[in-house]
């Protein structure tokens, strides 16, 4: 991080992440206002060493007098991923909200940074078109309702083209992926946007994906991992225990290259049109799936249905940028409380595309509680039992049956 003793002009905080629209603000926002600019990076996954210092420079290099980067990623987790997982939560059916949910802990932070730095004016790079504009304003809204927002490339309404061609006429650094993809990467996953994305009919080229590249046409050889969760948080990897942030980070890593969690989500954006957009997120694939099926093993039938009643509303809350609703907190009591038997371990078998539970154990398993065999063998009943109940359980559908006939009787003989 660089350090500067400010003074004079009040600086402009801007949300920082590297990419082009953010690049285009330090310079734009120093120029147009006349002030200093200060960026920060929360960290919520997705940046190493490399990265972080590549950040710092190329911050300095766009004008920027400090660069701040937070590390954000337990907290993260334990805010906003670790519910995610209780409720097997996937948008769509398909996405898991790879990029997106973290965007108010991201608002939080700069917020107490903006306090803790003495402005109140902060900037981001959102556009008018997409959904962390809302995410972000509706959490720097709540937070810190006295702050001054800035969002030139929505206000302004720069096109990508424009923005490119700034920098290159000022000489200054050019993000890795340039105009062409729009790249967003976290502990979750990855998301990519490019033209391919902006109508529903083709997929993005295979060099613009970033963690799955060449996993079909170079496939790997299947491998064999072990997951072990305790009440429903992921506590070891392959027999080893270790912090949450670290399994999801090594998942990736593992999970990754064979091109598990690869897809592109078509869906409602939070401004009502509908948005698509490319995704890689491999660590979050193997562990709602792998949670899903501990879960199967352990709670009932009825907790299971009550729980996917309110996992839904809980995603599209954080799709919305509303997690700071109090809604939100009793979901999450409801989930932490359903998790309390989800301890266990699963094993998992990595192929090209997909990843495959070969099974379950758990020291709650409800399947190993009962002395009865599916399909084999009676355990807690007899088969008198089992006749009555088939005999009981027919009886709606009786009812239902003769009701129809007795009124459709009635009325041929009138």
């Amino acid at each position: 991080m660089t350090s500067t003793t400010l003074t004079g002009a009040e600086p402009i905080l801007l949300a920082f992440s590297g990419g082009l629209d953010t690049s285009f603000c330090v310079p734009w926002l120093k120029d147009t206002y006349r002030r200093p600019v200060i960026t920060v990076t929360v960290d919520t996954g997705g940046i190493d060493a490399d990265a972080a210092a590549s950040l710092e420079r190329r911050s300095v290099q766009l004008g920027a007098i400090e660069h701040h980067l937070i590390d954000a990623r337990a907290a993260y987790f334990d805010q906003v991923l670790k519910y995610l997982i209780m409720g097997n939560v996937r948008r769509g059916g398909l996405y898991p909200l790879s990029v997106g949910a973290e965007r108010v802990l991201q608002a939080q932070t700069i917020a107490q940074m903006a306090l803790h730095l003495g402005t109140t004016m902060v900037a981001h790079g959102c556009t008018a078109a997409g959904n962390d504009q809302v995410r972000f304003e509706v959490a720097l809204r709540t937070l810190a309702p006295d702050l001054e927002i800035i969002a030139p490339v929505r206000d302004r309404a720069f096109k990508r083209p424009e923005q490119l061609k700034y920098l290159e006429d000022h000489r200054l650094p050019i993000p890795p992926f340039g105009g062409a993809y729009s790249v967003n990467r976290g502990l979750w996953g990855v998301t990519i946007g490019g033209k391919e994305t902006l109508t529903s009919d083709g997929s993005i080229p295979e060099d613009a994906w970033v963690l799955s590249r060449d996993a079909f046409s170079n496939p790997r050889p299947a491998e064999r991992h072990t997951v072990g969760f305790a009440a429903g948080v992921p506590v070891s990897l392959d027999g080893v225990t270790q912090s949450a942030v670290s399994i999801i980070e090594q998942l990736e890593s593992l999970a990754g290259p064979f091109g598990i969690g690869r897809g592109i989500h078509l869906g409602d954006t939070v401004i009502g049109t509908k948005g698509r957009v490319a995704f890689e997120a491999p660590a979050a694939d193997v562990l709602l799936t792998a949670h899903r099926e501990l879960e199967k093993l352990v709670l009932t039938g009825k907790q299971a249905r009550i729980k996917e009643t309110v996992a839904q509303p809980y995603g599209d809350l954080l799709h919305e940028g509303q997690h700071l609703d109090p809604a939100c907190r009793d979901i999450e009591a409801l989930l932490a409380s359903s998790q309390a038997r989800v301890t266990g371990e699963v094993r998992v078998l990595f192929r090209p595309g997909s990843v495959f539970i070969e099974g379950v154990t758990s020291p709650f398993s409800l399947m190993a509680a009962s002395k009865g065999v599916y399909g084999e063998a009676a355990g807690e009943w007899t088969p008198t039992d089992a006749l009555g109940y088939s005999k009981m359980l027919a009886l709606t559908g009786i009812f239902y049956k003769r009701a129809g006939t007795k009124a459709a009787a009635e009325a041929s003989e009138s």
